[in-house]
């Protein structure tokens, strides 16, 4: 059984799908091993103990300036876990070659947009401002350029009439949840194909 550790910012949302995906599915080859955040207000460190996965806090506040003192604290918060693979599921720190080097070709992040546009920040605003007729998320392998890594899967909705960055963020989130678990499994098994998910969205 392979071991996954997630790694989360905020709510959590995407690290509860991809945990549920994991510990329900009977087919699934993995479990999540550890939920770790770099802020100890996390919303989803509580949702990761109520599935019973274990769950740690490094906070890149006790480490300022020093961005890569805190990888390194990272690194030895998840290696006693023994994870086979590493998900970032809404983990708000650019990183650097320190922990990427350390767990290459093992480490996925999930993106809210249809890379290789609009990296970064404030997606959903810029798409609109574009003009966009279709908006998304990607997953990708995690690589020293950000939000560059090679594409695995993504996912599009259509921009409507009257969206907003919030509206837009929503319907997205909803691919995320359908796009993200489902690449999991694919690359946990080998496959680094491009996985252009189907949208069924009314």
């Amino acid at each position: 059984m392979k071991r996954v550790a997630i790694l989360i910012s905020g709510g959590g949302s995407n690290m509860v799908t991809l945990a549920r995906d994991m510990l329900e599915g009977a087919d699934h080859p993995a479990r999540p091993c550890l939920v770790l955040s770099n802020r100890p207000d996390a919303g989803g460190l509580a949702k990761a103990e109520a599935m019973g996965i274990p769950t740690a806090i490094v906070d890149h506040q006790d480490h300022k300036g020093d961005r890569e003192g805190f990888e390194r604290a990272l690194i030895a918060a998840i290696d006693p876990y023994q994870p086979d693979f590493i998900c970032l599921a809404g983990f708000m720190r650019i990183l650097t070659p320190v922990l990427i080097s350390h767990y290459e070709g093992r480490m996925l992040n999930i993106h809210p947009s249809l890379l290789p546009k609009y990296k970064g920040l404030h997606t959903h605003a810029r798409a609109l401002e574009a003009g966009d007729t279709e908006a998304g998320c990607s997953v990708h392998e995690v690589t020293a350029e950000l939000d560059g890594g090679p594409l695995l899967g993504q996912a599009r909705v259509r921009v409507k009439p009257g969206d907003t960055p919030g509206s837009l963020a929503a319907r997205v989130l909803v691919q995320e949840h359908q796009l993200y678990p489902a690449v999991l499994r694919r690359f946990m098994a080998g496959n680094r194909t491009l996985l252009d998910l189907e949208n069924h969205e009314a």
